[in-house]
């Protein structure tokens, strides 16, 4: 029996809620509708509070009661988790009712908004970049604020959160193979984050990098990018003396430098083998020169006795006297 009453009781206390809400919904007397959205919010009712301070609005626009309206929806998108939605409400309070006690709040808690709306390390990291810009435009608009004592910490934490897809980032180019990539994007990382906490991780990926690169780069890149993985490993043992950073350098120089004693030997054995074929080719040309030159000689030497022979017949023919001429006689 105790059982059907309460259900009665909840079933009755749900119609009477719903009345109110509808009630409130069709009416036009702001004052009502007020009430009730300001019962809503205090029961944590965040829809049906919502839905009635935007039924309002138009109504208490221009008049002392705005700013309640405001700050309440504000609030309640809060509780809600519209963070985005909340966080332009609290902005906008703070903007348009600059006089108001709660002005300070609003601000702090517009940028608390945007710190809560800032996505996953894996997403889109605009809205962690416009988060650490509200954080550090509230310290800076309320420097002796109390609530200016947490914004650092989460600023850091939303840093982090940068660095952290940045390494992630360039160890996929690691996974992948590219090394050149890789190194390029754990720089990368270093030079925008001078203190990150990732520094060790980030500095021993390098160290494999360039490895990597020494030992399966290209005949033409290969001694120079050997030279950068040795002189790398030999930074890391000054920076991080008796670190497993530094035994793990010095076991990948042993390797660098028998890579590079092996191709020292495969460098002489080509310079030799160039400097072998270059020889016979040059013999080869000389051999090709000297025949071309004999044949240009036999050539040359065929001509001039052609000409020297015209040259005799044309002599002749000039030294030779023209016969006399000869008359018939008429009988």
């Amino acid at each position: 029996m105790k059982k059907y009453i309460l259900i009665l009781l909840a079933f009755f206390t749900v119609a009477a809620c719903n009345s109110q809400y509808d009630k409130a919904m069709k009416s036009a007397d702001k004052d009502l509708i007020i009430k009730a959205a300001n019962d809503y919010y205090a029961k944590k009712k965040w829809t049906k509070a919502l839905g009635l301070y935007e039924r309002v609005t138009n109504l208490v626009s221009g008049t002392d009661e705005m700013a309640n309206v405001v700050y309440n929806t504000a609030y309640a998108n809060y509780y809600d988790k519209n963070y985005k939605l909340a966080g332009y409400q609290f902005k906008n309070f703070s903007v348009s009712f600059p006089q108001e006690d709660r002005t300070e709040d609003a601000a702090y808690m517009s940028a608390l908004c945007y710190y809560k709306g800032s996505m996953q390390y894996n997403l889109d990291q605009s809205s962690t970049d416009s988060a650490i810009n509200e954080l550090q435009n509230f310290i800076n608009n309320y420097p002796e604020s109390e609530k200016s004592k947490n914004i650092n910490d989460l600023i850091d934490e939303l840093s982090y959160k940068l660095e952290f897809k940045a390494y992630e980032n360039a160890k996929q180019y690691y996974k992948m193979g590219e090394y050149k990539a890789a190194n390029v994007a754990f720089e990368n990382v270093l030079n925008d984050f001078p203190s990150t906490k990732l520094r060790v991780d980030i500095v021993d990926y390098l160290m494999k990098d360039r490895f990597e690169l020494g030992m399966k780069s290209s005949y033409d890149l290969k001694e120079e990018r050997l030279e950068s993985a040795i002189a790398y490993s030999k930074q890391l043992e000054r920076e991080f003396p008796n670190t497993d950073t530094s035994k793990d350098a010095v076991a990948m120089r042993k390797k660098l430098e028998a890579e590079k004693v092996s191709f020292g030997k495969l460098k002489l054995e080509r310079n030799f083998k160039i400097a072998e074929l270059t020889a016979r080719q040059k013999r080869e040309e000389n051999r090709l020169a000297d025949k071309n030159n004999k044949e240009e000689n036999m050539k040359n030497q065929e001509k001039s006795e052609i000409n020297t022979r015209q040259s005799l017949r044309d002599s002749a023919k000039i030294a030779t006297p023209p016969p006399a001429a000869t008359f018939k006689i008429k009988r």
